[in-house]
């Protein structure tokens, strides 16, 4: 019999280790995570889940979630990982584990070509942001409180459609998704960033992968893999593939 229990736990166990490790994204933040038509996932985040997979000699599997959806899930086991482009912050990491920063992109205002943002010029405008991302927070704080009118959306492209109807007169998010997904789309001409650029520290802490709370062996290998894939040129590699500039700051 307890041989029998024996052979038992050590199949529990083996079964286990051989699960793949469950690893989530937002596939409508290109060129960070895109979905292509046959259901295959893509992008910075999708390489860099499966650079650190590597690193890490894990089997993974990436799915796709809206972002507003993904920590709930993670609270709730359904994932291991979140590599979503989500912005640190203190009140994220009360529910989560980050690993450490692994890019650091600002904010940035879009709006017909020419907008100009001065004075109070949120007052009665129309704001349109991601929701759950740190722009919704930040947005609500500095704009919404004071006369501006903040709408989440759970895809930032639905957000620049409407900017595209003049249901919204600007959409705030990250510089790099702004550029690529739609000012250097057809659909984006004759929009333009407009106003300063936004990089708070209040917000702005960089994004971090995102382990389910408490999970200290998990985040200690994932912190690991992050720093050898920058050590070895593999993050380097990767960030060349789709931006020109860099969104890590290295040290020169």
């Amino acid at each position: 019999m307890k041989k029998i229990l024996a052979l038992s736990c050590l199949f529990a166990a083996f079964h286990l280790q051989a699960q793949p490790l469950r690893i989530a994204t937002d596939v409508s933040y290109p060129p960070f995570s895109k979905q292509n038509p046959d259901g295959s996932i893509v992008g910075f985040d999708a390489d860099i889940a499966r650079a650190l997979c590597d690193k890490m000699k894990a089997e993974c599997e990436l799915s796709a979630h809206d972002f507003d959806g993904i920590i709930p899930g993670l609270q709730a086991k359904k994932y291991e990982l979140a590599i979503a482009s989500m912005n640190i912050s203190p009140d994220r990491a009360k529910v989560v584990s980050f690993s450490d920063m692994y890019f650091n992109i600002p904010g940035r205002l879009i709006a017909k070509e020419g907008t100009p943002v001065a004075g109070d010029w949120f007052k009665g405008k129309r704001i349109g942001v991601l929701r759950g991302a740190i722009q919704m927070k930040e947005s609500s704080e500095k704009w919404g409180r004071n006369g501006a009118q903040i709408k989440g959306y759970g895809k930032i492209t639905d957000a620049f459609l409407d900017l595209k109807g003049g249901r919204l007169d600007y959409v705030y998010v990250d510089a790099t998704i702004g550029e690529a997904d739609f000012l250097k789309t057809p659909f984006g001409k004759g929009f333009a960033f407009v106003g300063p650029v936004f990089n708070d520290p209040k917000y702005y802490m960089g994004s971090g992968i995102a382990v389910q709370k408490g999970n200290k062996e998990l985040l200690a290998k994932v912190n690991a893999a992050l720093k050898a894939i920058l050590a070895d040129g593999t993050y380097r590699s990767i960030e060349r593939r789709y931006f020109s500039y860099d969104i890590y700051p290295y040290k020169h």
